[in-house]
Parts: structure tokens; C-alpha cells; sequence
């Protein structure tokens, strides 16, 4: 479903932009994902609305067959989860440190959102079929409006990211590119 409109008091939440990950992902698609979603947040700034930034910095302690071939049991290097420097950290911002793919799970995240009266999340970052739709999953079980930037995410997966953005959102909220985002927030301000 395409977006419809842009509540009174929405939240930006990007989703692990962070320096080891981003390094990880040198693909054209990364790098337009990583330019949306800094001009995001800049216009949600703008705007005086909520900025979340949510990194990673673990995951959930079950076993799965990508940890084994990936051999993630090493311990993260020095600097990995900062936050890349082209989202430009700002005071008014709302850290979230997350351990599991959403970032709503045991991190406080809907305790702050329901604290700034938020009703509606966009969201944006990498992965599109990770750590995206998870939390967008999570946030559409909480009962927020979701919209989903298609064009300020991505995934090491084209097809993953293919099926999460064409089969899997629509589900769960409404799919709009960052231009049709910032036209909406700025007829309704």
C-alpha cells in the first residue's frame, strides 16, 4: 500500500548504519541506502521529529546454521557498532543499542515511542530482511503505523531484499520512497 499519510507525531527509526556493518556492504545499493536515510533524518530534524538510531551489538545466544558458516563467535572489533559519521549524531537523537535482530526486543524501544506519543515509525537500514523487517514486525504487532523507506534500505541479498519489499511489507504497513516521505511531512507541517 502506498503511503497515505504522515501522523501528527511520527519517529524516524534507522536500523544498524553502523561502521562494521556498512564496511561489510560496498555495494552501489548500500551507498544510496546510507544517502537516503542521512537525508531522513536530516528532514526529520528539520522538523523536529524523533530520530531513533539503533545499532547492533549481538544477537540472540540460539543456534543457526549461518552462525556456524560465518564462524560469528569472535568478538566484534574496536568500533563496530559506532555509528557511521554520515547520520551526524545530534543531541536531540534516540540511541537504541539492540542485541536481536528487532530493536524493539529488550531494548525499551516502545517505552520511548509511547513516551514521545509516537503513533507512526518509518524505517530504514540494513538489512532489509534482517534487522529491518524484524523490527518492522514487531513495531506493526505494537500497534505502530509502519512505513516502510524502500529506497533508504538495503540487504547483502538482492532477492531477500526483493521479497521483504514487494511480499513482506505491504503486510505490515505502507512502502514509500524518501522523496514521497519528505513531500508528505512537508504537507502536513
Amino acid at each position: 500500500m502506498a503511503l497515505t499519510t504522515i501522523d501528527p507525531t511520527p519517529a524516524l527509526i534507522v536500523i544498524d548504519l553502523q561502521k562494521g556493518i556498512v564496511a561489510a556492504h560496498t555495494d552501489s545499493q548500500t551507498a544510496v541506502a546510507v544517502k537516503q536515510a542521512t537525508h531522513l533524518t536530516t528532514e526529520f530534524r528539520r522538523h523536529g521529529l524523533a530520530v531513533v538510531l539503533v545499532n547492533v551489538t549481538g544477537r540472540a545466544p540460539g543456534r543457526t546454521e549461518g552462525q556456524r558458516r560465518s564462524g560469528s563467535s569472535a568478538a566484534l572489533p574496536s568500533g563496530w557498532a559506532d555509528l557511521i559519521d554520515e547520520l551526524d549524531v545530534r543531541p536531540t537523537d534516540h540511541l537504541i543499542t539492540k542485541r536481536r535482530r528487532s530493536a524493539f526486543q529488550d531494548t525499551g524501544l516502545d517505552t520511548l515511542l509511547r513516551d514521545l506519543g509516537v503513533t507512526q515509525i518509518v524505517l530504514a537500514g540494513i538489512a532489509t530482511s534482517s534487522g529491518v523487517e524484524s523490527t518492522a514486525r514487531s513495531a506493526s504487532d505494537y500497534g505502530y503505523h509502519v512505513v516502510l523507506a524502500t529506497d533508504a534500505m538495503s540487504d547483502p541479498d538482492a532477492d531477500a531484499h526483493r521479497h521483504s519489499t514487494g511480499r513482506v511489507f505491504p503486510k505490515l504497513g505502507e512502502t514509500a520512497t524518501v522523496t514521497e516521505i519528505i513531500d508528505m511531512i512537508e504537507a502536513t507541517r
